[in-house]
């Protein structure tokens, strides 16, 4: 019943334990059950069937017959037993007459002679066995009113022992494996009337609330009474107790006929001890104090259930409020049949928050606990039908697979006494250390006593001598300071003493050495006065010599002005000529020059305005499309919302076109087409206003884009606008058909193909495109796809495009060439129905054609009789594309 819990929460741990499950039971002879993964549960698996899963255990299931009552002994008839019993091969079979009769194997099989003790032992047993060693586990009964439930479950049995039913004997089973003075045994019932939660130990606890545990993933019922059982007496006073106050009535089925399920809840918890080497989950803090084994505590329930008997009015006879009850009766009984068949058939959704009573018992099927089922059943033919139901509930739930778990947590009340030890024995030694330490501070309070009147004492005399000892530092002090005054004057003396013999010694020096300068000066006035003698004797007779020189360089100077005055009036003329022809020649160039540098620098300013005006329109065209862009987007944006909901049926929609070419009409299909006209004409005047915003150049030059997405929906964008008589001329003209077949060769996407290959079929709906279309190879390259693609929805886009190109005879020949009727053909066997149609609707075509061609008196028979054997399929549909993108395409433009 649980859909996946996640791993115990708090210290608990979660261990796997080597214990086999039971064997893998068959479901009805005709076939075989499958197998239910595991639920996704973090801990890991307890138990395994024997089919080599190890971590799986099947819910069990055993069917016990009642024995025939007084009314069906009256009866007495062979025929009145509908039920034959296999018990050596655990197999009944369910006679529906005498010669009619289905076999079903279960786990075990149970006669009208078998005891208690001996269904107790194979059934409820091992699950008990479960719950004693720490897993959950589950026992319920199953079965129509009146087949012996409540007995089988609940019977006390305290005059007759083996009359006990499996409460009892489970509480025996129980109490004799454990030791109440170190395990605890706990019990709740209860009772579910008209879906609400009753306690049956407490009958004033109505409506109990059910709380989900959202971690874990447990169910528990916090308001519920939890009986603490002492021994088995009590047990029966318990029993006694919820039998009482349980709610039944006398029906004509039933005389002590169950009006409610009964829950009974045994809580268990037994004491554990593990080595250090299984305390990975413990703390460390524990680990300090108790380096040893570590007290943990297993905790599991075991749950009992008698369900109430399911049960038809006009068979039970109830009245009044006893309709009720019955209603309320199956529908928890249906809820719970939902649960089971859900998780037999492995669905993703199981319904447990339908009933209380699956919520209940959320974790007994698909959940962590060992569970196991009896079915109770009938043998009067007379209720043939709800021992069929009873039969078929326990098949499905033979097929629903449980995952176990076992829950250990640390028992913290142990752990609480041994801290408590532990604390106790520290604060005794914390007391003691606090005793030696006062005895310790006593002594050396002591001591600090007598240290301090010898401190004071020292003091005493020391403040004596400091006294003594200030008193001749004053007296040292002013001694002092007179040496330093009479210091002070003497350095004084020593200092004017210093300074008069330094000036006499400076004007000694200076005095001297005014001596030594006019000795020396005086020698050295007489050496120079005679070496300026001599120099100037000397200087007075070069001067001489130079004044007759001077006299002679003028006279040559003369001469020679003379003559350069002559040859410069010579030379200048000639130099003059030269000059006028080299300047007149260098004025040319210059010019010439210039006038080239003003040609180009006026080139050069035509070509910055040009430049100047293009840049200036090209960014107000850019301005003008970013505008643009923005409108195209809000508007796609806007149209966005009605675009979506129509998409997916846009996507399957074919509109039927009646051509004058195409023959004979189809009111079927023209009813089909009829339905879908609203949906396609908003979907074409979508188109009609993007392709006029967006304009068909653009969107044929999306076809070329390196994006795979942007290529997807344009060629959508192009199939839907192909559908179009008024825009098939533009597309062909723009050059879109040559773009369309250039995609169909070199793409090896899919929905790139169907597309495509849509888009071709819309074309190919015009004569005049027709021969463009096999004259550029169509129908080779449409051959080609349809050999390579597995795609049913791409084969019946390639089958419409041939179909409606075998509309014209003149092509015929040319497609058999090509391969398109061998691909046609081919297609046959892909089974898809669509794709069959548009095959069909080819052939119709190509023996239309072929048998207007032996009407005048040329062609092959074998064409009319294909005519004649599948009929005409005259309509050549035009096929409207999905395009989710095709808001992107502003944008990508």
């Amino acid at each position: 019943m649980a859909t996946g819990a996640g791993a115990a929460a708090g210290r608990a741990s979660v261990r796997p334990v080597d214990r086999n499950g039971v064997p893998r039971g068959t479901a009805r002879s005709k076939s075989v059950a499958p197998r239910r993964p595991p639920s996704p549960f973090r801990a890991r698996p307890a138990a395994a069937d024997h089919d080599g899963s190890a971590d799986l255990c099947r819910v069990r299931v055993a069917v016990r017959i009642r024995p025939k009552n007084a009314e069906e002994l009256a009866h007495g008839a062979d025929f009145d037993s509908c039920v034959e019993l296999q018990p050596e091969c655990k197999k009944l079979k369910l006679k529906k007459n005498n010669w009619t009769s289905e076999s079903y194997k279960f786990d075990e099989i149970f006669s009208e002679n078998a005891s208690q003790k001996r269904l107790y032992e194979v059934v409820a047993k091992p699950v008990v066995e479960s719950v004693l060693e720490g897993y959950n586990g589950t026992v319920m009964a199953y079965g129509q009113t009146g087949t012996g439930k409540t007995y089988t479950v609940g019977r006390l049995g305290k005059e007759d022992p083996s009359e006990r039913g499996i409460m009892v004997r489970s509480f025996e089973h129980i109490l004799s494996s454990m030791s109440l003075e170190t395990d605890s045994v706990a019990v709740s019932y209860l009772q579910l009337y008209l879906e609400s939660v009753q306690d049956l130990l407490a009958p004033e606890k109505t409506n109990i609330p059910i709380v989900e545990d959202p971690k874990t993933g447990e169910v528990s019922l916090p308001g519920a009474a939890i009986v603490e059982i002492k021994d088995l007496e009590h047990v029966f006073q318990l029993l006694q107790i919820g039998e009482t106050n349980r709610h039944a009535a006398n029906t004509k089925m039933n005389t002590e006929s169950s009006r409610s399920h009964a829950i009974l809840i045994i809580h268990l918890q037994r004491s554990l001890r593990i080595k250090e080497e299984m305390t990975t989950s413990i703390p460390n803090s524990a680990e300090e104090f108790f380096p040893g084994d570590i007290p943990l505590v297993l905790k599991s329930k075991l749950l009992i259930v008698d369900l109430a008997g399911s049960e038809r009015i006009d068979k039970s006879g109830s009245e009044g409020h006893m309709i009720e009850e019955a209603k309320f009766i199956n529908l928890s009984l249906s809820s719970l049949g939902k649960c089971i068949n859900a998780l037999a058939e492995n669905s993703p959704h199981i319904p447990t928050r339908d009933s209380k009573l699956t919520r209940m018992l959320r974790d007994s099927f698909g959940g962590t606990a060992r569970t196991s089922l009896v079915v109770t059943i009938g043998p009067s033919a007379r209720h043939y039908s709800e021992t069929s139901s009873t039969i078929l509930f326990g098949q499905r739930a033979m097929r629903v697979v449980n995952t176990m778990r076992l829950k250990e947590e640390i028992d913290y009340e142990i752990l609480y006494k041994k801290v408590e030890c532990e604390v106790d024995h520290l604060t005794s030694e914390m007391e003691r250390q606090q005793k030696l330490k006062h005895i310790e501070i006593t002594q050396v309070e002591k001591r600090l006593k007598e240290s301090e009147m010898l401190f004071n004492d020292f003091r005493v005399t020391s403040s004596m001598q400091i006294e003594n000892l200030e008193k001749e530092k004053h007296q040292f002090g002013y001694a002092i300071k007179k040496l330093m005054q009479e210091l002070e004057e003497k350095e004084g003396q020593n200092n004017v003493l210093s300074q008069q013999i330094i000036h006499l010694e400076t004007s000694l020096n200076e005095q001297k050495q005014q001596q030594l300068e006019s000795l020396s000066n005086t020698k050295i006035l007489a050496d120079t006065t005679k070496t300026h003698e001599k120099k100037m004797g000397e200087l007075l007779r070069q001067l001489e010599e130079e004044r007759s020189h001077c006299a002679g360089m003028k006279d040559h100077f003369n001469i020679l002005q003379q003559k350069l005055s002559d040859a410069q009036s010579s030379a200048q003329e000639n130099m003059a000529c030269e000059l006028k022809k080299e300047l007149s020649e260098i004025t040319t160039a210059f010019t010439s020059q210039l006038h080239s540098l003003e040609e180009k620098n006026s080139e050069l300013l035509s070509e910055k305005e040009l430049i100047y005006e293009e840049l200036k329109s090209t960014q107000e065209k850019l301005q003008h499309e970013t505008t643009h862009r923005q409108s195209l987007e809000s508007e796609v944006l806007r149209l966005k919302q009605s675009w979506t909901d129509n998409c997916a049926e846009e996507s399957k929609t074919l509109c039927g076109m009646v051509r004058s070419g195409s023959g004979l009409g189809s009111a079927a299909f023209m009813s089909k087409s009829g339905k879908s006209k609203e949906t396609q004409s908003s979907q074409r005047g979508t188109m009609s206003k993007i392709f006029e915003e967006v304009g068909l150049p653009s969107v044929l030059a999306l076809l070329k884009s390196n994006d795979l997405e942007v290529q997807i929906h344009a060629v959508k964008v192009v199939a839907n606008l192909a559908a179009e008589d008024v825009n098939q001329q533009k597309i062909v003209e723009e050059g879109g058909l040559d773009a369309l077949l250039s995609l169909l060769e070199t793409s090896e996407n899919t929905t790139i193909h169907r597309a495509t290959a849509g888009a071709i079929a819309n074309l190919a709906m015009n004569v005049s495109n027709q021969g463009l279309i096999m004259s550029k190879g169509g129908a080779r390259l449409l051959a080609n796809v349809a050999s390579k693609t597995d795609d049913p929805q791409t084969m019946r886009m390639v089958a419409g495009a041939i179909a409606n190109l075998c509309g014209n005879d003149k092509w015929h020949m040319m497609l058999k060439r090509d391969g398109g009727i061998k691909a046609l053909l081919g297609m046959f066997q892909t089974g898809h129905h669509d794709v069959i149609a548009q095959i069909a609707r080819g052939l119709s075509n190509f023996a239309k054609c072929e048998s207007r061609v032996i009407s005048q008196g040329k062609g092959d028979p074998f064409s009319l009789t294909m005519a004649s054997l599948l009929g005409s399929w005259p309509i050549r549909p035009c096929y409207l594309l999905p395009c989710e993108g095709i808001s992107s395409l502003p944008s990508a433009i």
